[in-house]
């Protein structure tokens, strides 16, 4: 893809780079041609609405859409364009995203800091980092689908919101029911059973209910706060799984079953039991022949590296 713009949250190129090119799987939707020479597709950096971090996104032309992209990359990767190499070997994919969950992350942090205050939408949807957030309004029906998540409250010709827990959390099982749906409808297994597949026609399999509604609420979670995701789960009525129990670890093998304590007596290893049980071991021929020989005056070999007495003066 090439004559996309690049917002102020994304990298800057060089004066006088070749223009942008990357490689792309895209709907049409995300590619459209402008209607005019300043609404051209869009790729900035917004907040991650679950982590709050930079992450890329493309508005399509004139913003009435957002994307989400997504970027497969391996090393040492180009790609062949035309007569020219690409040196940025990245497979990118861009999927439509309801920014509803980008606005919703800004309706949390304000209902904190303003204490539940009611406030025109254009004054909660700011960031002095990420200064291409407002077009997350200008996105279709954004405004229409806005009470989804908020209170309103209508004063004169303005319009006033804040941040509701409970309209999310139907929202948000709506999300969670009509993913549940699309996981059914393309026959994607889920749960622990996914591991089996492999051997069992998928026809014998079927997943329970339990096991799809949790797969799609880990989907959903990665588009909003850990504290949401957690209301959602109960909201839900499924129980939080307990992380199991750590293994312990594999012992050391020990060369004796008997522990070695530091205030052990060493000197048992010349007591009487171990000469006998040096008596008892086996002996070659060669130590029988030696045993004998007569060894009445000779000198052990010891003394041959004894120190020599003194000699009285």
């Amino acid at each position: 893809m090439r004559g996309a713009r690049s917002g102020q949250g994304a990298e800057r190129r060089p004066a006088g780079a070749p223009p942008a090119q990357w490689v792309l799987m895209a709907p049409e939707a995300a590619i459209d041609p402008p209607k005019t020479p300043d609404s051209e597709p869009l790729f900035t950096k917004l907040r991650n609405p679950s982590t709050g971090e930079a992450t890329l996104y493309l508005f399509n032309s004139g913003a009435q859409q957002l994307f989400e992209v997504k970027a497969f990359h391996e090393e040492r990767r180009s790609w062949f364009i035309g007569q020219t190499v690409q040196q940025d070997g990245r497979l990118l994919f861009v999927t439509p995203m309801d920014p509803l969950f980008l606005i919703l992350y800004y309706l949390i942090k304000a209902d904190k800091e303003q204490q539940g205050k009611f406030q025109p939408i254009d004054q909660v949807v700011l960031d002095s980092e990420y200064p291409d957030c407002p077009l997350l309004l200008k996105c279709a029906d954004v405004k229409q689908y806005i009470q989804h998540i908020t209170e309103e409250k209508e004063i004169g010709s303005q319009k006033f919101h804040k941040y509701s827990q409970e309209k999310t959390l139907k929202w948000l099982k709506k999300k969670v029911n009509q993913t549940v749906k699309a996981l059914k409808s393309n026959n994607i297994l889920v749960g622990e059973r996914v591991l089996a597949s492999t051997f069992i026609n998928s026809k014998q399999i079927t997943d329970a209910q339990e096991d799809y509604v949790r797969y799609a609420h880990g989907l959903i979670s990665e588009y909003i706060p850990e504290d949401l995701s957690k209301e959602l789960l109960k909201y839900l009525g499924l129980p939080e799984l307990r992380s199991p129990a750590p293994e312990p670890p594999l012992k050391k093998k020990k060369l004796s079953d008997v522990p070695v304590e530091p205030q052990e007596d060493y000197t048992k290893f010349n007591s009487d039991n171990l000469k006998t049980k040096k008596a008892n071991t086996k002996m070659s021929a060669a130590q029988k022949a030696l045993a004998k020989v007569d060894k009445s005056g000779m000198k052990s070999i010891s003394a041959f590296f004894s120190s020599k007495s003194k000699t009285s003066k």
